[in-house]
């Protein structure tokens, strides 16, 4: 290495210093000290705390409410992600295939992905509601049973994941309008040549070409859905009865309610573990797709 080499290369670490310093004491201290609760009895209410072992991991490994809490993420998980990644083809391929008015439909499906999820919940929670929500007017009024969408216990979860698909399919929507727009025409022209109705285009040439967004679209939503909190938190606080409760709001609730810091540590380990190995599948299905290519 020669002496600019050197040089250029000593001066790039002093301009990464800073970014440095700030991911060490912002990131890897927590996630060290954190990790050191999750072996003690730490709790806000004492500034007594002693070294437990992994009796938190055992307690939460034997905690029905945990449980609970994670089986809630998971059904939430698939009962969102699966509508968030077919409706965001569906309609990104509508608006590619030239339905008319292309603007207003890409501002209409992306604008709600720019709300606070405040807002959202806020105006989701009235057209709930029990006694003068825009949905259960409209089911009286066509006739049928008013449904308790945030307090039922069966109905709950789906309310929440309809206002969920409703925010945040925008997203999905983009990643899929941007794929869709860089198959080449000629692919088309060529597919047509050979005969192929739309329907057979479709099938032959879209949905192949766009697996590799599919795959991505599907690992960041299924992560995304299992990270849920805020509007399960605004909407229901996790009830009814703990039926929406989900896994980040078991930590919360014992850590903050509870007190109980050494425990809520423990748990959110375990979550972590849990996103971890999803990510690592993401990153072996991203890794196999380029090579594929």
């Amino acid at each position: 290495m020669n002496e600019r080499a050197r040089f250029t290369s000593r001066g790039a670490g002093w301009f990464a210093l800073p970014y440095m310093i700030l991911f060490i004491l912002f990131l890897i201290v927590p996630i060290v000290w954190d990790l050191w609760m999750s072996f003690t009895d730490q709790s806000l209410a004492s500034t007594n705390s002693g070294f437990v072992g992994i009796d938190n991991y055992l307690e939460a490994f034997t905690s029905p409410d945990m449980y609970s809490s994670l089986l809630n993420t998971l059904f939430f998980t698939l009962i969102s992600s699966v509508p968030l990644v077919i409706l965001s083809f569906v309609l990104a391929y509508l608006v590619v295939t030239g339905l008319p008015g292309q603007w207003l439909w890409r501002l209409t499906f992306f604008a709600p992905y720019l709300l606070p999820v405040s807002v959202v919940t806020a105006m989701w929670g009235m057209m709930f509601s029990n006694d003068f929500g825009l949905i259960n007017g409209l089911l009286a009024h066509l006739g049928f049973d008013q449904i308790g969408w945030l307090s039922d216990k069966q109905i709950a979860m789906w309310a929440i994941a309809i206002t969920t698909v409703w925010w945040t399919i925008g997203f999905n929507f983009l990643l899929y309008l941007s794929a869709l727009q860089n198959i080449p025409d000629t692919v088309y022209e060529a597919a047509q040549v050979d005969g192929a109705d739309a329907w057979r285009r479709l099938r032959s040439v879209t949905l192949p070409m766009m697996r590799p967004t599919t795959v991505l679209i599907v690992l960041l939503q299924i992560l995304a859905s299992l990270k849920v909190f805020d509007q399960i938190f605004l909407m229901t606080a996790g009830g009814p009865d703990g039926a929406t409760r989900s896994i980040i709001q078991y930590i919360y609730d014992q850590g903050f309610s509870g007190y109980r810091v050494g425990y809520a540590s423990a748990v959110s380990y375990i979550f972590f573990a849990m996103i971890v190995v999803v990510s690592l599948i993401q990153v072996a299905i991203t890794n196999r797709n380029a090579k594929e290519r």
